[in-house]
């Protein structure tokens, strides 16, 4: 599985082929607002293989992609302004 990141304003631009790269190459993307990753698309078909047979390395896996991309902010944490 490929993983892409991408902004949210650019995945809305190009939602269509979005899905057609999710579902065709069977690409994941990381969907980000101000450089924070905020969700994941993923084919279905994986989603649904995750769910149901995971293998401790599959799972490892998961579990890897989600701590890189899960945001590392504490409550009351000020942070620099962003741009995109």
């Amino acid at each position: 599985m490929l993983a892409k990141k991408i902004s949210s304003t650019q995945a809305q631009n190009n939602f269509g082929r979005l899905l057609d790269d999710v579902n065709h190459s069977r690409a994941l993307y990381i969907i980000e607002r101000r450089r924070i990753p905020q969700a994941i698309v993923i084919n279905l078909d994986d989603f649904l293989h995750l769910l149901s047979e995971q293998s401790e390395s599959e799972r490892q896996y998961v579990s890897e992609i989600i701590a890189k991309i899960r945001p590392k902010v504490s409550p009351g944490q000020i942070l620099e302004p962003l741009t995109e």
